[in-house]
């Protein structure tokens, strides 16, 4: 990853690698990763995850068709 700095102006070179880390997820890593998680405990956060985007993606569904449940 590569930031340039423009115009000696670091504090825009730094809140744009900031925002280039937040995109890719590494502030997330890092929280996830400060203890030891489980094999057990990863699939569980996982797979509720998974049924949050889905739950989400129904809500979308529902809301772009028009319909009602």
């Amino acid at each position: 990853m590569q930031i340039v700095v423009r115009d000696n102006n670091v504090e825009q070179a730094l809140r744009a690698l900031k925002k280039k880390l937040q995109r890719e997820g590494v502030y997330r890593e890092m929280k996830l990763r400060r203890h030891y998680e489980k094999p057990s405990e990863k699939r569980a956060r996982e797979k509720a995850a998974a049924v949050r985007r889905a739950r989400k993606m129904d809500r979308k569904r529902m809301e772009r068709d028009g319909s009602a449940k």
